[in-house]
């Protein structure tokens, strides 16, 4: 059988199994995969096919991610393997996000590999990012174990889309997280994203009861997210939810992927977004992509 076998599953009849990972709870027939494409069944067991796999590894500033507030100036190992359980329409790493594991090259990494390489080049964290770490999550907790008795941090920069489950076995390794709050319209989410957004806000709270230094970004798309309404109910959600500490980044859109034919955002924009979330009581609003 290739791959390692997933934690978060349930067998039904005929060979098919339940993902109990994400809200979307595929039920996938032998030799399928679910929506996020890396996790797979064969003949009844569902197993993972990036484990120790991953298709991405840098070096970045912690800015980058973003985080502003959780140890600025210092760098950490950029972490990723293939696979989301979103459809974005505007994602910007389709290349390795939207693709199946054997369409993009990688390398081979144990868990033990991956801190004694953050070790090595004097990293004092390791960031699961780029593509939707939740989707990996076993080799994620596994990482993440370990580079916690060897003194690092963990980084999660994610969607948030996940069951509350599989999300309390990963929290106790986690420092901080960058949630990726694509809009506060669960029609904005079905459609662009093809999710929901009650699940997000679930993982920001469970983040947040659980101690995990936490930062957001709302990306402003032109026409889809951009009603100041919705950005201040959004806001006025945070601060009800005593996350008014918790910085949060509205990021400029490009056209990308499947959104090719919408503008960027205009400049006034963010700086109209800013000015209702500082209205509504949050303490730290940031402009990306500007």
């Amino acid at each position: 059988m290739e791959g390692y076998e997933c934690r978060y599953y349930q067998r039904l009849e005929n060979g098919v199994v339940a993902c109990q990972l994400c809200p979307h709870h595929c039920h996938i027939a032998s030799g399928k995969t679910g929506r996020c494409r890396s996790r797979r069944n064969h003949d009844g067991v569902l197993v993972s096919e990036v484990y120790a796999r991953p298709c991405s590894l840098a070096i970045d500033p912690i800015e980058k991610k973003p985080l502003y507030h959780f140890h600025p100036g210092t760098t950490c190992l950029s972490i990723a393997c293939t696979g989301c359980n979103f459809r974005c329409l505007n994602c910007q790493n389709h290349e390795i996000s939207q693709v199946s594991p054997e369409q993009v090259d990688y390398y081979d990494l144990t868990p033990e590999q991956v801190v004694s390489l953050c070790l090595q080049h004097h990293c004092p964290g390791i960031a699961y990012t780029y593509t939707e770490p939740l989707t990996y999550i076993e080799y994620i907790i596994d990482t993440a174990r370990l580079a916690h008795e060897n003194g690092l941090w963990n980084i999660l920069v994610t969607a948030g889309y996940v069951c509350q489950e599989p999300l309390a076995d990963l929290l106790p390794y986690l420092d901080a997280a960058n949630i990726d709050l694509k809009s506060y319209s669960d029609e904005i989410y079905q459609r662009v994203s093809g999710g929901r957004l009650q699940p997000v806000l679930d993982t920001i709270l469970a983040m947040k009861k659980a101690g995990v230094w936490i930062e957001l970004t709302n990306l402003v798309i032109p026409g889809t997210n951009d009603d100041m309404d919705m950005i201040r109910r959004m806001c006025r959600w945070l601060v009800a939810n005593e996350l008014d500490d918790a910085p949060l980044h509205f990021s400029r859109f490009f056209p990308r992927y499947k959104m090719q034919d919408i503008p960027p955002t205009p400049v006034q924009t963010l700086r109209t977004a800013k000015q209702i979330a500082l209205e509504e009581g949050l303490k730290y609003v940031y402009l990306g992509n500007v």
